[in-house]
Protein backbone atom coordinates (compact mmCIF):
# COMPACT_ATOMS: atom_id res chain seq x y z
CA UNK A 1 0.00 0.00 0.00
CA UNK A 2 2.93 2.33 0.61
CA UNK A 3 6.26 2.87 -1.07
CA UNK A 4 9.61 2.95 0.65
CA UNK A 5 10.76 6.48 1.53
CA UNK A 6 13.76 8.00 -0.14
CA UNK A 7 16.88 8.61 1.90
CA UNK A 8 16.36 11.53 4.20
CA UNK A 9 12.69 11.75 3.29
CA UNK A 10 9.82 12.04 5.71
CA UNK A 11 7.20 9.37 6.26
CA UNK A 12 6.36 6.74 3.73
CA UNK A 13 3.80 8.18 1.31
CA UNK A 14 1.16 6.21 -0.51
CA UNK A 15 1.36 6.06 -4.29
CA UNK A 16 -2.17 7.39 -4.22
CA UNK A 17 -4.36 8.32 -1.24
CA UNK A 18 -6.39 5.34 0.02
CA UNK A 19 -10.15 5.60 -0.49
CA UNK A 20 -12.45 6.50 2.39
CA UNK A 21 -13.00 3.67 4.84
CA UNK A 22 -16.30 1.87 4.33
CA UNK A 23 -17.83 -1.18 5.99
CA UNK A 24 -17.54 -3.19 2.77
CA UNK A 25 -13.77 -2.76 2.80
CA UNK A 26 -13.72 -4.81 6.01
CA UNK A 27 -14.31 -7.80 3.72
CA UNK A 28 -12.86 -6.72 0.38
CA UNK A 29 -9.46 -5.79 1.84
CA UNK A 30 -9.08 -9.02 3.83
CA UNK A 31 -5.66 -10.68 3.49
CA UNK A 32 -4.63 -14.19 4.46
CA UNK A 33 -0.93 -14.02 3.61
CA UNK A 34 0.43 -12.63 6.88
CA UNK A 35 2.21 -14.58 9.60
CA UNK A 36 -0.60 -13.67 11.98
CA UNK A 37 -3.11 -15.40 9.70
CA UNK A 38 -0.94 -18.52 9.66
CA UNK A 39 -0.65 -18.41 13.45
CA UNK A 40 -4.41 -18.06 13.88
CA UNK A 41 -5.14 -21.02 11.61
CA UNK A 42 -2.51 -23.13 13.38
CA UNK A 43 -3.86 -22.22 16.84
CA UNK A 44 -7.43 -23.01 15.82
CA UNK A 45 -6.36 -26.35 14.28
CA UNK A 46 -4.40 -27.43 17.36
CA UNK A 47 -7.25 -26.47 19.68
CA UNK A 48 -9.85 -28.40 17.66
CA UNK A 49 -7.50 -31.37 17.45
CA UNK A 50 -7.20 -31.36 21.24
CA UNK A 51 -10.98 -31.28 21.64
CA UNK A 52 -11.26 -34.14 19.13
CA UNK A 53 -8.71 -36.20 21.08
CA UNK A 54 -10.72 -35.75 24.28
CA UNK A 55 -13.93 -36.85 22.61
CA UNK A 56 -12.29 -39.95 21.11
CA UNK A 57 -11.42 -41.20 24.58
CA UNK A 58 -14.86 -40.32 25.95
CA UNK A 59 -13.95 -37.15 27.89
CA UNK A 60 -16.04 -34.01 27.75
CA UNK A 61 -14.84 -30.50 27.00
CA UNK A 62 -17.21 -27.57 27.61
CA UNK A 63 -18.62 -26.27 24.34
CA UNK A 64 -18.56 -22.73 25.72
CA UNK A 65 -14.78 -22.85 26.06
CA UNK A 66 -14.38 -23.86 22.42
CA UNK A 67 -16.76 -21.11 21.31
CA UNK A 68 -14.96 -18.48 23.39
CA UNK A 69 -11.51 -19.48 22.14
CA UNK A 70 -12.38 -19.74 18.45
CA UNK A 71 -15.03 -17.00 18.28
CA UNK A 72 -14.25 -13.76 20.10
CA UNK A 73 -10.77 -15.05 20.98
CA UNK A 74 -9.01 -16.01 17.75
CA UNK A 75 -11.85 -14.49 15.74
CA UNK A 76 -11.38 -11.19 17.54
CA UNK A 77 -7.69 -11.15 16.63
CA UNK A 78 -8.53 -11.97 13.01
CA UNK A 79 -11.20 -9.27 12.82
CA UNK A 80 -8.64 -6.50 13.35
CA UNK A 81 -5.48 -7.96 11.78
CA UNK A 82 -6.39 -9.93 8.66
CA UNK A 83 -9.64 -8.15 7.85
CA UNK A 84 -9.91 -4.93 5.86
CA UNK A 85 -9.03 -2.93 8.96
CA UNK A 86 -5.36 -3.76 8.41
CA UNK A 87 -5.37 -1.62 5.24
CA UNK A 88 -6.14 1.46 7.35
CA UNK A 89 -4.19 0.78 10.54
CA UNK A 90 -1.41 3.17 9.50
CA UNK A 91 -3.85 5.57 7.85
CA UNK A 92 -6.29 6.25 10.68
CA UNK A 93 -5.19 6.54 14.30
CA UNK A 94 -8.72 5.55 15.33
CA UNK A 95 -8.45 2.24 13.45
CA UNK A 96 -5.14 1.53 15.18
CA UNK A 97 -6.82 2.16 18.52
CA UNK A 98 -9.60 -0.29 17.69
CA UNK A 99 -6.88 -2.85 17.02
CA UNK A 100 -5.16 -1.93 20.28
CA UNK A 101 -8.30 -2.43 22.37
CA UNK A 102 -9.32 -5.71 20.72
CA UNK A 103 -5.85 -7.25 20.79
CA UNK A 104 -4.94 -6.24 24.35
CA UNK A 105 -8.28 -6.22 26.19
CA UNK A 106 -11.00 -8.18 24.40
CA UNK A 107 -9.45 -11.14 22.59
CA UNK A 108 -7.15 -12.15 25.52
CA UNK A 109 -10.14 -12.45 27.85
CA UNK A 110 -11.86 -14.96 25.58
CA UNK A 111 -8.61 -16.78 24.83
CA UNK A 112 -8.23 -17.25 28.59
CA UNK A 113 -11.83 -18.44 28.90
CA UNK A 114 -10.99 -21.11 26.33
CA UNK A 115 -8.44 -22.60 28.79
CA UNK A 116 -5.99 -23.79 26.07
CA UNK A 117 -3.26 -24.72 28.58
CA UNK A 118 -5.68 -26.99 30.44
CA UNK A 119 -6.73 -28.56 27.15
CA UNK A 120 -3.11 -29.17 26.19
CA UNK A 121 -2.30 -30.75 29.55
CA UNK A 122 -5.23 -33.14 29.15
CA UNK A 123 -4.30 -34.24 25.63
CA UNK A 124 -0.51 -34.12 25.31
CA UNK A 125 1.61 -37.27 25.77
CA UNK A 126 3.57 -37.65 29.00
CA UNK A 127 6.88 -36.03 28.01
CA UNK A 128 5.44 -32.98 26.17
CA UNK A 129 3.04 -32.49 29.09
CA UNK A 130 5.96 -32.42 31.52
CA UNK A 131 7.77 -29.87 29.35
CA UNK A 132 4.67 -27.67 29.19
CA UNK A 133 4.29 -27.82 32.97
CA UNK A 134 7.96 -26.89 33.34
CA UNK A 135 7.39 -23.82 31.16
CA UNK A 136 4.21 -22.82 32.99
CA UNK A 137 5.93 -23.03 36.36
CA UNK A 138 9.30 -21.66 35.26
CA UNK A 139 10.88 -18.64 36.92
CA UNK A 140 10.22 -16.48 33.84
CA UNK A 141 6.53 -17.40 33.85
CA UNK A 142 6.27 -16.72 37.58
CA UNK A 143 7.80 -13.27 37.15
CA UNK A 144 5.71 -12.17 34.18
CA UNK A 145 2.44 -13.59 35.53
CA UNK A 146 2.90 -12.11 38.99
CA UNK A 147 -0.15 -9.81 39.17
CA UNK A 148 1.70 -6.62 40.05
CA UNK A 149 4.30 -7.18 37.30
CA UNK A 150 1.61 -8.04 34.74
CA UNK A 151 -0.44 -5.02 35.85
CA UNK A 152 2.52 -2.66 35.47
CA UNK A 153 3.31 -3.95 31.98
CA UNK A 154 -0.34 -3.79 30.95
CA UNK A 155 -1.07 -0.21 32.03
CA UNK A 156 2.25 1.45 31.20
CA UNK A 157 2.93 -0.13 27.80
CA UNK A 158 0.56 2.22 25.93
CA UNK A 159 2.25 5.26 27.46
CA UNK A 160 5.68 3.99 26.38
CA UNK A 161 4.40 3.32 22.86
CA UNK A 162 2.47 6.53 22.20
CA UNK A 163 4.53 9.09 24.11
CA UNK A 164 7.88 8.19 22.59
CA UNK A 165 9.23 7.95 19.05
CA UNK A 166 8.39 4.24 19.06
CA UNK A 167 4.91 4.77 17.63
CA UNK A 168 6.25 6.76 14.68
CA UNK A 169 8.77 3.98 14.07
CA UNK A 170 5.99 1.38 13.89
CA UNK A 171 4.18 3.49 11.29
CA UNK A 172 7.26 3.63 9.10
CA UNK A 173 8.20 -0.06 9.41
CA UNK A 174 5.60 -2.75 8.71
CA UNK A 175 7.48 -5.44 10.62
CA UNK A 176 7.54 -3.28 13.76
CA UNK A 177 3.81 -2.68 13.40
CA UNK A 178 3.21 -6.45 13.29
CA UNK A 179 5.44 -6.98 16.33
CA UNK A 180 3.38 -4.41 18.24
CA UNK A 181 0.23 -6.38 17.38
CA UNK A 182 1.78 -9.55 18.79
CA UNK A 183 2.97 -7.61 21.83
CA UNK A 184 -0.57 -6.34 22.49
CA UNK A 185 -1.87 -9.92 22.47
CA UNK A 186 0.85 -11.25 24.77
CA UNK A 187 0.49 -8.34 27.19
CA UNK A 188 -3.26 -8.86 27.42
CA UNK A 189 -2.85 -12.61 27.96
CA UNK A 190 -0.25 -12.14 30.70
CA UNK A 191 -2.60 -9.75 32.50
CA UNK A 192 -5.98 -11.44 32.07
CA UNK A 193 -5.14 -15.16 32.28
CA UNK A 194 -4.13 -15.11 35.97
CA UNK A 195 -7.17 -12.96 36.75
CA UNK A 196 -9.65 -15.40 35.20
CA UNK A 197 -7.86 -18.38 36.69
CA UNK A 198 -9.05 -21.21 34.41
CA UNK A 199 -5.59 -22.44 33.40
CA UNK A 200 -2.97 -23.68 35.92
CA UNK A 201 -0.96 -20.46 35.87
CA UNK A 202 1.21 -19.59 38.90
CA UNK A 203 0.74 -16.53 41.11
CA UNK A 204 -3.03 -16.70 41.18
CA UNK A 205 -4.36 -14.14 43.64
CA UNK A 206 -7.61 -14.52 45.60
CA UNK A 207 -10.65 -12.85 44.05
CA UNK A 208 -10.52 -9.65 46.16
CA UNK A 209 -6.98 -8.97 44.93
CA UNK A 210 -7.92 -9.69 41.31
CA UNK A 211 -10.94 -7.39 41.49
CA UNK A 212 -8.79 -4.64 43.00
CA UNK A 213 -6.25 -4.85 40.17
CA UNK A 214 -9.03 -4.66 37.59
CA UNK A 215 -10.50 -1.64 39.34
CA UNK A 216 -7.12 0.09 39.46
CA UNK A 217 -6.72 -0.29 35.70
CA UNK A 218 -9.74 1.92 34.98
CA UNK A 219 -8.08 5.30 35.74
CA UNK A 220 -5.12 4.53 33.49
CA UNK A 221 -7.32 4.09 30.43
CA UNK A 222 -9.23 7.24 31.34
CA UNK A 223 -6.01 9.24 31.63
CA UNK A 224 -4.63 7.82 28.39
CA UNK A 225 -7.83 8.48 26.46
CA UNK A 226 -8.28 12.03 27.75
CA UNK A 227 -4.60 12.84 27.15
CA UNK A 228 -4.89 11.71 23.53
CA UNK A 229 -8.13 13.65 23.02
CA UNK A 230 -6.72 16.86 24.52
CA UNK A 231 -3.22 16.65 23.03
CA UNK A 232 -2.03 19.73 21.17
CA UNK A 233 0.32 17.64 19.03
CA UNK A 234 -0.42 14.83 16.62
CA UNK A 235 0.70 11.35 17.58
CA UNK A 236 3.05 10.07 14.92
CA UNK A 237 4.25 13.58 14.12
CA UNK A 238 3.52 14.62 10.53
CA UNK A 239 2.80 11.06 9.41
CA UNK A 240 -0.98 11.42 9.11
CA UNK A 241 -1.05 14.93 7.56
CA UNK A 242 1.58 13.87 5.01
CA UNK A 243 -0.76 11.20 3.65
CA UNK A 244 -2.78 14.00 2.08
CA UNK A 245 -6.20 12.47 2.72
CA UNK A 246 -9.07 14.79 1.85
CA UNK A 247 -11.72 12.60 3.49
CA UNK A 248 -10.47 12.73 7.07
CA UNK A 249 -8.93 15.26 9.45
CA UNK A 250 -6.05 13.84 11.55
CA UNK A 251 -7.02 16.06 14.50
CA UNK A 252 -10.62 14.88 14.52
CA UNK A 253 -9.51 11.29 14.05
CA UNK A 254 -7.15 11.62 17.02
CA UNK A 255 -10.04 12.77 19.20
CA UNK A 256 -12.03 9.73 18.09
CA UNK A 257 -9.04 7.50 18.90
CA UNK A 258 -8.81 8.92 22.40
CA UNK A 259 -12.53 8.38 22.90
CA UNK A 260 -12.14 4.73 21.86
CA UNK A 261 -9.45 4.21 24.48
CA UNK A 262 -11.42 6.02 27.18
CA UNK A 263 -14.83 4.45 26.61
CA UNK A 264 -13.55 1.05 25.50
CA UNK A 265 -11.11 0.72 28.38
CA UNK A 266 -13.71 1.61 31.00
CA UNK A 267 -16.35 -0.67 29.47
CA UNK A 268 -14.04 -3.70 29.29
CA UNK A 269 -12.59 -3.06 32.75
CA UNK A 270 -15.99 -2.70 34.42
CA UNK A 271 -17.33 -5.76 32.57
CA UNK A 272 -14.29 -7.77 33.61
CA UNK A 273 -14.73 -6.57 37.19
CA UNK A 274 -18.33 -7.82 37.11
CA UNK A 275 -17.14 -11.21 35.79
CA UNK A 276 -14.65 -11.50 38.65
CA UNK A 277 -17.33 -10.63 41.21
CA UNK A 278 -19.63 -13.31 39.74
CA UNK A 279 -16.79 -15.86 39.87
CA UNK A 280 -16.06 -14.84 43.45
CA UNK A 281 -19.70 -15.30 44.49
CA UNK A 282 -19.91 -18.70 42.80
CA UNK A 283 -16.70 -19.84 44.46
CA UNK A 284 -18.09 -18.73 47.84
CA UNK A 285 -21.30 -20.66 47.17
CA UNK A 286 -19.36 -23.80 46.23
CA UNK A 287 -17.22 -23.45 49.35
CA UNK A 288 -20.35 -23.01 51.49
CA UNK A 289 -21.92 -26.14 50.00
CA UNK A 290 -18.71 -28.09 50.62
CA UNK A 291 -18.63 -26.99 54.24
CA UNK A 292 -22.31 -27.96 54.64
CA UNK A 293 -21.59 -31.43 53.25
CA UNK A 294 -18.64 -31.85 55.60
CA UNK A 295 -20.79 -30.80 58.56
CA UNK A 296 -23.58 -33.16 57.52
CA UNK A 297 -21.13 -36.08 57.31
CA UNK A 298 -19.64 -35.15 60.68
CA UNK A 299 -23.10 -35.02 62.30
CA UNK A 300 -24.01 -38.37 60.72
CA UNK A 301 -20.85 -39.96 62.17
CA UNK A 302 -21.58 -38.49 65.61
CA UNK A 303 -25.16 -39.80 65.57
CA UNK A 304 -23.92 -43.22 64.50
CA UNK A 305 -21.38 -43.20 67.33
CA UNK A 306 -24.07 -42.31 69.92
CA UNK A 307 -26.51 -44.94 68.68
CA UNK A 308 -26.18 -48.16 70.73
CA UNK A 309 -25.38 -51.30 68.81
Amino acid sequence: MTAAPAAGAGPTLAAEPPPPFEVTRFFTETRLDSWLAVGLVLAAGLYLYGVHRLRLRGDRWPIARTVFFLGPGLGGVASVTVSGLHAYDTTLFSVHMVQHMVLSMIAPIFLALGAPVTLALRTLPKNPRKRLLAVVHSRVARIYTFPLVAFTIFVFNPFVLYFTDLYRYTLEHAWAHEVVHAHFIMTGCVFFWPLLGLDPIPNRWPYPGRALLMLLSVPFHTVLGLTIMQSTTLFGGDWYPSLGLDWTDPWDDQVVAGGIVWAGGEFVSITMLAVLVVQWVRQSEREARRIDRDLDRQEARERAARTPA
